[in-house]
């Protein structure tokens, strides 16, 4: 089968991307926190099952996401994504119009369904596919670290304008009007030739070492961890900050700073990218998810630079996750390896939330985030050693990472 190379610029299927992601987590990933305290008030539904919904959804996401790297592998990402944008926007009208609890949580596991297809693991492989690049991974955090910053404001304006079935039924909207057809007129037909040669030197160390077992499990295993600290923050950021005495409004205040920070760190990744491996990225990023979970915890007096650390690690991780495994291991089955990545770290993101509930219920707030900064520490203490495995003296004609 003859396989089309892209017809758009590269620049301009980033920028959709970019948009389609944005739109994609505030439809998605980002929704509950805002609009569950009001679907409790209207429906009587438990929260622990309203906020589940997320959890489950992110479950089903995991359970396809190596089907999703395998497809996008062998036909590219357009058909991938575009089925995501069609399960998120069709779930988003199962939510509009659930009449019971039963029907809410079905039509979570089919944005699940979405998730799986068309969240940053499904980006990265598209752009990996097409490009082999790890510019065009870094540009597309870009837009992403906007999704939080961008769609929680706008959920709560649409809640307050028509309700919480009305705001689901715009982002049902968004999803089948404006990404559907995004994805169907500017991603290419087929698979894109692989990466060049000159790209593959770019982001390329030393493929036959970099594919032993400790390699792939420390990865995996620093993927997943990283996923589960930023997935419990995500729904537990302003309990943790409330419980200090902190007042909503300056509780909303604080954790918006998380997104721009987020950016900040990605901004300027971008601009020093090409002076060294992304192993150090990962270095980076897991030290400062370590110093300001660690901050949080201790009661650090200046509560802003703890949330900044945080922010700029995690916002630096979503680099990692798509620029590391790409440079250790190439662009040839790029896509494949994504999705296997994917599929614990989504598991284990369906299950933070709970479990982070849990452990607010049993400990406090204080006791959750003691938990989360020693997995963060656990963390650190892996990228060192992956680190190590990666610069370690090799047998003759075998190069570690430059």
């Amino acid at each position: 089968m003859s396989l089309s190379p892209p017809t758009r610029s590269r620049g301009t299927i980033i920028a959709a991307l970019g948009m389609t992601q944005i739109m994609a987590w505030g439809s998605s990933y980002y929704l509950p926190a805002v609009i569950a305290p009001a679907v409790v008030a209207d429906t009587g539904w438990p929260l622990a099952w309203v906020v589940g919904g997320l959890s489950l959804g992110l479950f089903v996401g995991g359970l396809i996401s190596p089907r999703v790297g395998s497809s996008i592998e062998r036909h590219g990402g357009r058909n991938v994504l575009a089925f995501s944008a069609a399960c998120i926007g069709i779930g988003q009208i199962g939510l509009a119009f659930a009449p019971s609890l039963a029907v809410y949580i079905v039509a979570w596991l089919v944005i699940g369904l979405g998730m799986g297809a068309g969240l940053y693991d499904a980006a990265f492989a598209t752009l990996g596919r097409l490009y082999g690049a790890r510019s065009a991974i870094t540009t597309l955090t870009l837009f992403g670290g906007f999704a939080s910053t961008v769609c929680w404001p706008l959920s709560a304006f649409l809640m307050g304008e028509i309700g919480w079935r009305g705001a689901c039924l715009v982002y049902a909207a968004v999803q089948l009007l404006v990404a559907l057809p995004l994805y169907l007129l500017i991603l290419p037909r087929g698979v894109a030739r692989p990466a060049s040669q000159s790209d593959q030197k770019t982001v390329v160390a030393s493929v036959p070492v970099m594919r032993s077992t400790p390699v792939m499990v420390i990865l995996a295993a620093t993927i997943t961890l990283g996923a589960v600290i930023s997935s419990t923050l995500s729904v537990h950021l302003l309990t943790v900050l409330q419980s200090t005495g902190m007042a909503l409004a300056a509780a909303v205040g604080l954790g918006a700073l998380v997104g721009p920070s987020q950016v900040g760190a990605r901004a300027i990744e971008m601009v020093v990218a090409r002076y060294h491996h992304p192993i150090w990225t990962k270095v980076v990023s897991v030290g400062c998810v370590a110093i300001g979970v660690s901050a949080l915890w201790m009661g650090m007096p200046i509560v802003p630079l703890a949330l900044a650390f945080y922010g700029a690690g995690i916002g630096l991780e979503s680099i990692a996750r798509g620029t590391l495994p790409l440079a250790l291991f190439g662009a040839s089955g790029y896509a494949r390896l994504m999705g296997r990545l994917a599929m614990p770290s989504l598991i284990a993101q369906a299950a933070a939330p709970s479990v982070g509930a849990l452990l607010v219920e049993q400990l406090g707030a204080h006791g959750m985030l003691a938990v989360l900064s020693a997995l963060a520490l656990v963390n650190a203490v892996l990228v060192g050693a992956l680190a190590l495995l990666l610069f370690r003296p090799r047998a003759p004609g075998i190069e570690s990472v430059p």
